[in-house]
């Protein structure tokens, strides 16, 4: 992981709605992950694309853990 590849986004709990700082790891490219709520500890997905070419953030999206991302 290199910090250059790194990019904070500020995102809600899709459970209990309180804002938190992610930190989103470009260099690994589009993935899929999970990360835990710092308020309710409740586990949230996420669904990461980047782009191929130019390396930035495409989109986030987060979701419940039963819902389909």
């Amino acid at each position: 992981m290199h910090e250059e590849a790194l990019e904070s986004r500020t995102v809600n709990c899709p459970y209990c709605d309180t804002p938190f700082e992610l930190l989103v790891d470009l260099s690994q490219g589009s993935h899929a992950t999970w990360e835990d709520c710092p308020q309710c500890c409740a586990p949230i997905q996420l669904r990461i694309e980047v782009s191929p070419v130019s390396g930035e953030l495409v989109s986030l999206d987060l979701g419940r853990d039963d819902d389909v991302l």
